[in-house]
């Protein structure tokens, strides 16, 4: 075992960077710590899915790295460094608001979660999409930009005609699609999707999937895919990191989280939905209910609902650590004191085996 305390992992081409970020929600003395020093680097070109359960801070995420957070929300430390295609590294956080306007879209842009709660429901689907693209392109004639709108439509499977549509004259996967392509417009090196298959049918999700992973072979953008369902991620995703009370609990390449979970939480999301092919087992589902995070203490979060928990887990607070063993990915990382005998020892405890379970 190798374990030491993880920094932010290395990337030969990175896009965007998400260092140490911390959210806070209330403005009163005792706010509640929504992220604690999330870090987070997506290299050019991939999909990094980020699972967990609802409330575990993977939209709050989203929106601060994005500065797109509403009040009561407060970034309270942290950095979001963006590449650009011209080399230069920025901190999103510290752009003036007209930097931030023009970055937004044009480099880095979001799929929100309810498609029709983003569409302006008195106006036609193409007009909306013409006035996001001459916002940002005024040097552009309106001729076009309807051009580009057409073309964008028929990029996401969409007949053009229905660019004089209103946003409720279309279906829910229609819409999403809608979504998709008012992102795509300014051809943005960054895509940050919010559970954009939540709403939709089983048939829904597998098309816009598959449109996704398209896109990105086609256009070379990077993603964000956000999802509770882990089973959709390992499908499109090259990467998939586990949060659970707004932390990073796993963060490794898809394939290794699916065949060899190292954290307890990822390993019971995994057995939470059943395989499609080979031998029946068991569903275990994961008992109890995410940690009230305005009364987080010490310790590890998850302590409460785990199977393996032991006594440091009341009272020492585990960190990224990795790569584990010899041959691991050199970027992945586990937050679980089975894997950290050093901070167990350090705290006065003796170590304990990693469980076969946590050991493939």
């Amino acid at each position: 075992m190798i374990g030491t305390t993880a920094p932010l992992r290395t990337v030969t081409d990175p896009v965007l960077e998400i260092e140490n970020l911390s959210v806070d929600y209330g403005f009163d003395d005792d706010p509640t710590h929504v992220l604690r020093q999330v870090s987070l680097t997506l290299g050019r070109g991939e999909v990094l899915g980020l699972a967990g359960e609802s409330g575990c801070g993977k939209s709050t995420l989203a929106y601060a790295a994005t500065r797109l957070l509403p009040p009561p929300g407060l970034i309270t430390g942290g950095a979001v460094h963006f590449t650009g295609r011209d080399g230069l590294r920025r901190d999103i956080l510290a752009l003036s608001d007209d930097e931030l306007r023009q970055t937004r879209w044009q480099d880095l842009a979001i799929v929100f979660q309810g498609a029709m709660n983003s569409l302006n429901p008195v106006y036609r689907v193409g007009r909306q999409l013409v006035d996001g693209i001459l916002a940002h392109r005024p040097g552009m004639s309106k001729a076009d930009a309807q051009g580009r709108a057409a073309e964008l439509f028929e990029m996401v499977g969409i007949a053009p005609d229905r660019l004089r549509s209103y946003p409720h004259q279309l279906s829910g996967g229609m819409r999403q699609r809608v979504m998709i392509a008012m992102a795509l417009a300014l051809e943005p090196q960054v895509l940050i999707m919010d559970e954009p298959t939540t709403a939709l049918d089983v048939v829904m999700q597998r098309q816009i999937v598959e449109q996704i992973a398209e896109l990105r072979d086609r256009l070379g953008f990077s993603v964000i895919f956000i999802t509770h369902d882990v089973s959709l991620l390992i499908e499109i995703a090259d990467r998939i990191a586990i949060m659970y009370a707004g932390e990073i609990v796993e963060d490794a390449a898809s394939l290794d989280v699916y065949r060899h979970p190292r954290h307890p939480y990822s390993d019971a999301l995994l057995h939470s939905f059943p395989p499609l092919r080979g031998e029946r087992r068991e569903l275990t589902g994961i008992p109890g209910s995410p940690p009230d995070l305005s009364r987080l203490g010490g310790g590890c979060p998850y302590r409460d609902r785990c199977g393996f928990a032991w006594e440091p887990c009341g009272s020492v607070t585990p960190e990224l650590v990795g790569p584990l063993v010899e041959g691991d990915d050199p970027r992945r990382s586990v937050a679980c004191l089975r894997h950290d005998p050093e901070r167990v020892v350090a705290a006065g405890f003796a170590p304990r085996p990693v469980p076969e379970e946590l050991a493939r």
